[in-house]
């Protein structure tokens, strides 16, 4: 007996059955744009694990890395990203293209109707990141930046210890991370190292953490960035990397980071008119001490919290409620501005104006 190929009617008819089925279900269906960054694996995982999100498409630029990218992710591969983006049953986006295509890639996903969940950096220039944002606001559409170590329990805990007033008036922040990722064979992609795609090199990706976290504790954006860059194995960017933010209350904010530490814990600390807070790893202890210079106290030892939802998960949950990642996407613009800043400074080796 001889079995008719599905029609394209048919065909059609049961992509349109399963589009109703998942809009019935509530499941967000997602596409992956572009398999460039490390964490591009890690989004997937977490989208194809989530009981709410369903992954269906894909799109990169690079299409045999796409394709292959796409058939261990049992999603349609397409070469052609307006093809993609046209499609119904596509609701949202995670953009983890080369950083240099941000702009380009997210704008059009907004324009399309869709929400954008994005790796950082937003974009390499300030008015790159707010063409993005200006996009996401003229379409409605739900935008997060991945910048985890916001919802990280030691942050929740930080925040709290200054919010109380304990430190006093804070007057200096430090904040290091670090891992060895250009040295030997190099477990960081080659493109990692290509400045025209990532748009520096450490800094620009590592360093942003300690970026957004020195600019969160010390209450707002600086006067001025100088920042300076060196390159221990001879790429074209920076595997080294330090930047000073001058806050206009005479605070000083200091973010480390590197691609050639194999052994650099993480560490923040944070000193105030009145006391001083310490946290690091490998033991993920938080101190803080608020006696009086003289006293006999010593440091005490502050429990951590559990961590807040992820960044992939506020970004489910902005869509579910329809409220906006207010503070998420004020400071991803403000990390823009930062990285541009520290960029010129390390340039010229002088002070960048903010």
């Amino acid at each position: 007996m001889m079995v008719r190929p599905p029609s394209r009617q048919s065909k059609a008819s049961s992509r349109l059955l399963q589009e109703l089925r998942a809009t019935l279900s509530g499941v967000i269906r997602l596409a992956i744009l572009g398999f460039w960054h490390v964490h591009a694996a890690d989004y997937a995982a977490e989208a194809g694990a989530h009981p709410e999100t369903e992954i269906v498409a894909a799109w990169d630029d690079d299409a045999p890395r796409g394709e292959a990218r796409a058939r261990d992710l049992g999603a349609r591969f397409h070469g052609d990203l307006p093809e993609l983006l046209a499609r119904s049953d596509v609701d949202g986006v995670i953009v983890t293209t080369r950083t240099s295509a941000h702009p380009e890639v997210i704008t059009a996903a907004a324009d399309a109707g869709k929400h954008v969940f994005t790796e950082k950096v937003l974009a390499l220039t300030p008015p790159d990141a707010q063409r993005i944002t200006d996009a996401v606001e003229r379409n409605g559409v739900k935008l997060t930046v991945s910048l985890p170590r916001l919802s990280h329990g030691y942050t929740i805990a930080i925040r709290e210890v200054l919010a109380s007033g304990r430190l006093g008036e804070v007057t200096q922040v430090r904040c290091r991370l670090a891992h060895d990722g250009a040295l030997g064979q190099p477990w960081l992609p080659g493109h990692f190292f290509d400045p025209a795609e990532a748009g520096g090199g450490a800094l620009v990706d590592l360093g942003c953490h300690p970026l957004y976290l020195t600019r969160l504790f010390l209450g707002g954006m600086p006067e001025s960035v100088s920042a300076e860059y060196g390159r221990v194995t001879g790429h074209a960017v920076d595997d080294n990397a330090a930047a000073i933010l001058r806050h206009r209350t005479g605070a000083l904010g200091i973010a480390e980071t590197g691609f050639v530490t194999p052994h650099s814990p993480f560490s923040i600390e944070v000193h105030g008119t009145k006391g001083s807070l310490m946290y690091s790893t490998p033991e993920p202890d938080l101190f803080v001490r608020t006696a009086p210079p003289g006293s006999d106290a010593t440091w005490t030892q502050l429990p951590i919290p559990q961590s807040g939802p992820s960044p992939f998960e506020q970004w489910l949950g902005h869509i579910a409620q329809d409220t906006n990642a207010t503070e998420n996407i004020a400071l991803a613009l403000d990390l823009t501005t930062l990285v541009d800043a520290a960029n010129r400074s390390a340039l010229t080796g002088t002070a960048v104006r903010i």
